[in-house]
Parts: C-alpha cells; sequence; structure tokens
C-alpha cells in the first residue's frame, strides 16, 4: 500500500463516527470525529445507547469477525480492537456501509484496553486467528500468555468467556495449559477440529479471509472457550 492511500485512510478513519483511537501510550485519550472523548465505563450509553452486552474482538484486523457477530447477534455490542489504521478503516467503513448500529472500533494496543474499559464492562473477548509467535523467546507476545489474561480480566465481568479461535496447533496447547495453570480461569470447551463434527455454536462458522485460505491448505481450525472469575 502506498503511504499516500495510508494517509488517505487515516485520515477517513478519523472522520468515522464508529471509530475511536488513541495515539500515544502513555495518554488514555481517545478521539471520535477529531473529537476528545472520555468512554471508560461509558461505552453501552454514550456510543451504543443500550444495555446490551459488550463483547471486544481483539487485533480485529480487518474486522470481518466482528462484522459477523454483529448480523448474528443484533442484540448485542461489538467492539472490534486493532492498532493498524489502515485495517480498522476497512472493517468501519464496512460496517457504517451496512448499517450496523452494534459494531464499533477502537484503535489503540491491547495493553491499554485497561485504560478505556472499566471492570465488568466487558461481557465476551473473541481472539481470531493471532500471531502464534512460534518462537518460545517470544510467548509472552502471545494473546493468551498470563499477563495478557490478567488485563482482560481488568476489564471483564466476572464469570466473563473468552473465545480462541486459531489454525495454530502449538497456540492451541499452549492456551490450554495456561488456563490449566490459573486459578481464576475455568476450561469450558475445547476442540482440535471444528469442522471435523457440527460446531457447537453458529457463530464459530463466521470465516474471515485468512480462514479460507488455512482450510484450502487443509488445516485444522481448533477452538477454546473458557471463563474467568
Amino acid at each position: 500500500m502506498s503511504r499516500r492511500n495510508k494517509l488517505q485512510k487515516f485520515a477517513e478513519v478519523s472522520a468515522l463516527r464508529n471509530v475511536y483511537e488513541n495515539f500515544g501510550v502513555s495518554d488514555a485519550q481517545l478521539t471520535c470525529c477529531g473529537v476528545k472523548v472520555s468512554m471508560q465505563g461509558r461505552w453501552a450509553e454514550d456510543h451504543f445507547h443500550n444495555q446490551n452486552p459488550i463483547i471486544l474482538e481483539l487485533a480485529c484486523g480487518k474486522g470481518e469477525y466482528s462484522i459477523g457477530l454483529a448480523q448474528q447477534f443484533p442484540d448485542r455490542n461489538f467492539i472490534g480492537v486493532d492498532i493498524k489504521g489502515a485495517r480498522i478503516w476497512k472493517g468501519a467503513r464496512r460496517a457504517s456501509d451496512l448499517g450496523l448500529l452494534n459494531a464499533a472500533f477502537l484503535r489503540t494496543r491491547i495493553e491499554q484496553l485497561g485504560q478505556f474499559f472499566v471492570r465488568g464492562e466487558v461481557a465476551e473477548i473473541w481472539i481470531v486467528f493471532p500471531d502464534p509467535f512460534p518462537r518460545e523467546s517470544k510467548a509472552n507476545r502471545r494473546l493468551t500468555a498470563p499477563h495478557f489474561l490478567e488485563i482482560y480480566r481488568s476489564v471483564l465481568k466476572p464469570g466473563g468467556v473468552l473465545h480462541l479461535k486459531t489454525d495454530d496447533a502449538n497456540l492451541y496447547r499452549y492456551t490450554l495449559e495456561v488456563i490449566k495453570s490459573l486459578d481464576h480461569c475455568t476450561l469450558l470447551y475445547h476442540d482440535d477440529d471444528i469442522y471435523s463434527k457440527e460446531l457447537p455454536a453458529s457463530e464459530l462458522g463466521i470465516k474471515t479471509f485468512y480462514e479460507m485460505q488455512h482450510l484450502a491448505e487443509e488445516k485444522k481450525i481448533t477452538y477454546i472457550k473458557f471463563g474467568m472469575i
């Protein structure tokens, strides 16, 4: 992508009413349409204007899963989180074009979630095909590493649910081991090949562009669902 196209998308994403952006690690300020806003504890009232459950998709990329979930569940609110502005642009534009009032996007680092949500504000978290960081030396960068789970715990309601969908067998096994090692995590369901049988939930049938590629390569898609107290 050319620098000109990126700059154009950054400008467009800053004008979308379903996008909130943070531009500094040390700054908890968000902007929407160029206006500074404070959303911590206020997503339901100030953006969605209802009290429906709020679900996050972390490292959402182009927002395909967030959009698919928003279409399937109009009585729930979804926020796709990613740091890449060009990716957010695509998902936010599509959600806007589809008229999905229950889909929003947050451009920030996952490490900063606690700055933009209060404890109990989030009902569920989805992590769909994240970077698996296969080297053990980079295990702490995996989105299901213990220190990331502590961040999620700081915004989830007690008993909140997390979902991991991945084609990486090592990340699947690693996550199961992490869940087993933590007293505040409870494994609810796991499957090392979800498409080999009837899906346990319809939302697992949502397929992103990358998942379609994985399936074309005959990779197995795994899934883990676990709760956190």
